[in-house]
């Protein structure tokens, strides 16, 4: 079955704030669904970060 074309549900890519800020090299990402009907501002949850080993808060990217 093919996916219907105008789907409320998108992709999303989730990177972290703090670790921009602290000149650590590499980055932590995570891609996650929301539907754009419901939320359209951007996403912000708190995902673990492998490199900084503690939970951050990850925000949308464009």
């Amino acid at each position: 079955m093919a996916k219907k074309s105008k789907d409320a549900r998108v992709q999303v890519i989730l990177e972290c704030t703090e670790h921009k800020t602290s000149g650590m090299p590499g980055t932590s990402r995570y891609i996650s669904t929301k539907n754009k009907k419901n939320t359209p501002e951007r996403l912000e949850l708190k995902k673990y970060n492998p490199i900084l080993k503690k939970v951050t808060v990850h925000r949308e990217i464009k």
